[in-house]
């Protein structure tokens, strides 16, 4: 069972006096791995008694993890800190329940939910633990040693939305922002597959000018480049048109390795469909026209 599975089994059976205890060891962990019991006593307010029942419910419902040295402490662990971004999408009206899993992946989970109006969306919760520290940092170069896991996967959602948001009001084809809350995003609908989930992709050349253009216009409106683009973040959905997903790792037109990050982006597509239906694309010529250097694609 996932995390987002645990913590949605688990919120229903939450009081507020759970998710108090909750809150407070996320605020604590900012400068204590591990929180110390008697800090959880004072800021709730709450008898030592009350507090020992919440944690140990709290520990039932696999939301937290104890330490016994060199101090009796706490932390939240993922599920727990799902919980927390539920709490906050419920309060706000945004979402009512959660549906079956779209994608569990090394980075993220990503689950199908309902609006309180019926409206289908998609959560999206960060998991950057999941792969080493060494890959974070070279993948990510906002990541610092002094952070943990939680804060670490609430940046990358942070960033995220941020390049939705951007992109999205340009006219890319990304899933539309709607609320971001921690390590969690809100965003539409997520309906289709991976481009290398399918076996065979209908009108190949087609698909990959509406991608090109896509990365243009994020290039030339947005000033962003996607920076890990490949077959594994552009979902084909059933009507076939696309979706580019995942983009807390983009960069600005004014980053230093700009070109060399937007030229990885094209050779990653161009060699898919290279490798899986033939297509003949000179990346230069690519790359030309996605800077605006050229106004068509000539393949």
């Amino acid at each position: 069972m996932s995390s987002a599975e645990i913590a949605v089994q688990a919120f229903r059976k939450l009081e507020n006096e759970d998710l108090r205890i909750l809150q407070i060891i996320e605020t604590a962990m900012v400068k204590h791995e591990f929180v110390p019991k008697e800090l959880i006593v004072n800021f709730s307010k709450f008898s030592e008694e009350k507090v020992d029942f919440r944690l140990e419910r709290l520990d039932k419902f696999h939301l937290i993890r104890q330490t016994k040295q060199p101090y009796i402490g706490y932390a939240l662990n993922y599920a727990g800190y799902d919980c927390l971004a539920i709490n906050a999408f419920v309060k706000a009206g945004i979402v009512e329940a959660f549906g079956k899993p779209l994608g569990v992946g090394k980075e993220a989970d990503v689950y199908d939910a309902l609006t309180p109006t019926g409206e289908r969306i998609a959560i999206k919760f960060h998991r950057l633990g999941r792969i080493s520290f060494r890959q974070t940092r070279r993948k990510r170069g906002w990541t610092t040693e002094d952070v943990n896991w939680l804060l670490r996967s609430r940046k990358a959602a942070e960033k995220e939305f941020e390049a939705l948001q951007m992109v999205f009001k340009k006219g890319v084809t990304v899933p539309k922002p709607i609320s971001q809350n921690r390590h969690a995003i809100a965003m539409g609908a997520i309906e289709g597959a991976e481009l290398a989930e399918w076996q065979e992709i209908p009108k190949p050349e087609k698909v990959l000018r509406e991608i090109l253009r896509n990365v243009r216009k994020a290039y030339l409106k947005a000033g962003i480049i996607h920076a890990d683009l490949s077959e594994y973040n552009i979902i084909l959905k059933p009507d076939a048109h696309i979706l580019i997903i995942d983009w807390p790792q983009y960069v600005t037109r004014g980053h230093p390795n700009v070109n060399q990050l937007l030229k990885r982006d094209i050779e990653n597509v161009v060699g898919f469909f290279k490798r899986k239906h033939l297509l003949q694309a000179d990346v230069d010529e690519v790359l030309a026209y996605v800077k605006g250097e050229t106004a068509h694609l000539t393949f």
